[in-house]
């Protein structure tokens, strides 16, 4: 059984590893290959990920390597957790917003919207390659942000893909911690899209014990009244609609600058030789959980053994009042057929309404993503709550197109 991971270079990959090498006794994996256009955080990543299997024991072969077409060749699953332009990029994304008055963030509102524009084309690409060279049926499981976008973009051109986020898993963890109870103890009826959703019932035992956690909420970065009014926990990214002139005020916290500063300080720690296990300052990159929840996704896709997840996957009537294309993040089992949601009941008017229009604007940004059209770019501007006020629109794009021209060439004549 071979396992490819695009992005191999990224400094989560050795929590991802970790994820693998805890569950040798159910996933046989034989190989794991990382690819990565940079050799030397190969070299350095893939050095750290050989000492974690040594420590462990596990038998899998850890190969690296440059070449998509032999990282994926006879792959059985394909994990993808890129970064197009790299944290300059994404620094791009979380400040040029607020020139205009907008929030900056780089998985929602116009932040999300560039991270897109650049994305989704060079995944596809990568999903085109797979469906080539991977193993029959391969799974392609996305990590890479906007992973509900993203995600849409591998389902609507016919790929076996799911998205995962951390979003879920990091706050059943809290709560769980909260409760004083085991994590699997612990299910959340978690539905919306990816970074914008609620847990509307926290069942322990098949209990809801949601309302005593709204008498004393944890910080989700909403204010507690709002969320006894909703009577729902959001997302951490909801504070962006929901507080959206207290954000603006905090200028920005430009958290691009704070991961390259920290990835600086991981390449070097995982460039020691003596370094077997990922280092606690990693827990500070952002991501947490998302080793165990990347290994435990592909350990039930690929051994059918029908655990809970929470993913991104395609509505098919899931969520009443979206479509059946859109891409909704709710818990699902999972085998080797693929996930399978959980029933979700109907979202309250406050909530349905406020997805209806971000998936709007997912629509339109995929079509934009991959024609290079103007038109569909500001039509998909105008259509994200965040953004919509056309006097910022017009020159925020043009913004946008002109501060990531080199990964943009569908734009070359926008």
């Amino acid at each position: 059984m071979k396992i490819a991971v695009i992005g191999g270079g990224s400094t989560y990959t050795p929590e991802l590893i970790e994820g693998f090498a805890a569950r040798a006794d159910v996933l046989p994996v034989d190989e794991l290959v990382l690819e990565d256009i940079s050799e030397e955080r190969l070299d350095i990543v893939g050095g750290l990920a050989r000492r974690i299997l040594a420590r462990t024991g596990h038998p899998a072969r850890l190969v690296t390597t440059t070449s998509l077409d032999d990282a994926v060749d006879g792959a059985a699953a394909v994990l993808v957790q890129l970064r197009v332009g790299g944290q300059q990029a994404r620094l791009t994304d979380e400040t040029l917003p607020g020139q205009f008055g907008l929030i900056g963030q780089e998985t929602t509102g116009a932040g999300g919207f560039a991270k897109a524009l650049r994305t989704v084309p060079v995944v596809l690409d990568i999903a085109s390659v797979v469906t080539k060279r991977a193993a029959p049926g391969a799974w392609i499981v996305d990590f890479t942000n906007p992973v509900g976008i993203v995600t849409r973009a591998l389902l609507d051109d016919g790929h076996r893909a799911l998205g995962l986020c951390n979003v879920a898993i990091g706050l059943q963890r809290r709560l769980a911690s909260r409760l004083g109870v085991e994590p699997e103890r612990v299910r959340l009826d978690h539905a919306g899209l990816n970074h914008l959703s609620w847990v509307r019932r926290v069942l322990v035992d098949g209990v809801d014990r949601l309302p005593e956690l709204l008498a004393d909420p944890i910080d989700v970065g909403s204010p507690a009244e709002l969320m006894r009014t909703l009577g729902a926990i959001p997302s951490y990214y909801l504070r962006y609609y929901y507080s959206t002139n207290e954000v603006l005020r905090e200028g920005g916290a430009r958290r691009a600058e704070q991961v390259m500063e920290i990835e600086q300080q991981l390449l070097a720690m995982y460039a020691d030789p003596a370094l077997d296990r990922k280092p606690a300052l990693l827990d500070e990159r952002g991501g947490a959980y998302y080793s165990e929840a990347a290994a435990a996704l592909v350990t039930s896709l690929l051994t059918g053994d029908g655990a809970l997840h929470y993913v991104d996957l395609g509505n098919s009537g899931t969520i009443t009042g979206l479509p059946d294309e859109a891409v909704v993040e709710v818990p699902a089992t999972v085998d080797r057929s693929g996930a399978h949601a959980e029933p979700v009941g109907p979202l309250a008017p406050e909530l349905l309404g406020l997805v209806q229009a971000v998936t709007a604007y997912e629509v339109l940004t995929i079509e934009a993503a991959r024609s290079g059209d103007r038109s569909t770019a500001l039509r998909a501007l105008v259509a994200h709550p965040l953004v919509r006020q056309w006097e910022s629109v017009v020159p925020m794009l043009d913004a946008i197109l002109d501060a990531g021209r080199a990964y943009l060439p569908q734009f070359a004549s926008a």
